[in-house]
């Protein structure tokens, strides 16, 4: 019997809903960045911990305005603290979303890929005598492995 993970038909009406959802996120979002590799390297980061001291520095300094001078951005700061706690379920739901995305890519190609391996199977099989023979030899290419990969397993290089 074959496999099927997952059976879906994204309608062209569902996928322009996708598309128009999509574009209205983008928009909505406009002001999110992407980060240079090298940049994000040398972020100070805010994991749980040092959230907590953030939240208790930050609440710190409100009550006690008199020490902090304007050039130090408090009201930035305070900004992106709050933009932060806004922005957050709504990128946990993103993510799941894509997570739930990705897993049914990886089901819906290996569904396709378990039917293709048996049809592979019946094509070697029953093919034989049905005048299949040039398309199974071409099928096969697919489990050919190059000389490079054989001379690897064998230790060679």
């Amino acid at each position: 019997m074959s496999q099927n993970l997952i059976s879906l038909t994204l309608s062209d009406d569902k996928l322009a809903a996708v598309d128009q959802a999509l574009a209205t996120l983008e928009e909505a979002l406009a002001g999110l960045i992407a980060l240079d590799v090298d940049v994000r390297k040398g972020l100070s980061r805010m994991g749980p911990k040092s959230e907590q001291f953030c939240r208790q520095t930050l609440s710190a300094l409100t009550q006690n305005l008199q020490v902090v001078p304007p050039s130090v951005g408090l009201a930035e700061a305070l900004n992106d603290l709050e933009t932060l706690d806004r922005l957050r379920p709504r990128l946990h739901r993103l993510r799941k979303l894509a997570e739930r995305a990705d897993d049914s890519e990886v089901a819906l190609g290996s569904d396709v890929m378990s039917l293709a391996l048996e049809g592979y199977a019946l094509l070697k099989v029953a093919g034989r005598n049905q005048g299949l023979e040039a398309l199974r030899r071409e099928l096969s290419g697919r489990f050919n492995k190059s000389p490079a990969a054989t001379r690897q397993e064998a230790g060679q290089t």
